[in-house]
């Protein structure tokens, strides 16, 4: 079995969102069900049927998170003995040889990778360049537009 690396922070959150579930939602659709199932007929009951519906939802999300929780592996960077190399969990800033941009990304798990917060995923082609790189590196990365530079400039353990 291999296993997934996650930050600490996104395997407190896989986890607070399992927790919701099953301590608030599903207990709320449990009841939900009863209720709608008390209307009386069930074949023509657009409530019982939306509510069963929303409980498969909930049961499989469960099963999905419990999942990937239980085949995880939590990577804590600030704990890892590091010299500047870029590795999963850290935040790098990048500069844009070509046009003098910086960007900040944080290298994190599959389920955690959001671009709005400038985490991206481990397997993306931007981390897969910078992994194992050290700062002041430079980095080349396939995009749609053709290859892009950059310089590693920044490599934090946060």
């Amino acid at each position: 079995m291999q296993l997934t690396p996650m930050t600490i922070e996104g395997h407190q959150k896989l986890q607070h969102e399992l927790e919701h579930l099953k301590r608030i939602e599903r207990p709320l659709i449990i009841a939900a069900i009863s209720e709608a199932r008390a209307h009386g007929d069930l074949k023509e009951n657009a409530e019982y049927h939306a509510a069963k519906e929303r409980q498969s939802f909930i049961e499989g999300r469960i099963r999905d998170l419990e999942g990937k929780l239980s085949q995880c592996q939590v990577i804590d960077v600030t704990k890892i003995n590091n010299e500047g190399k870029v590795i999963f969990g850290s935040t790098v800033t990048l500069l844009n040889i070509d046009t003098d941009e910086q960007v900040i990304y944080q290298i994190v798990g599959l389920d955690e990778a959001d671009i709005k917060l400038n985490k991206i995923s481990v397997s993306s082609p931007v981390s897969r360049a910078m992994i194992g790189k050290m700062q002041s590196d430079e980095i080349i990365v396939q995009s749609p537009k053709g290859e892009v530079v950059y310089e590693i400039v920044k490599v934090l353990y946060i």
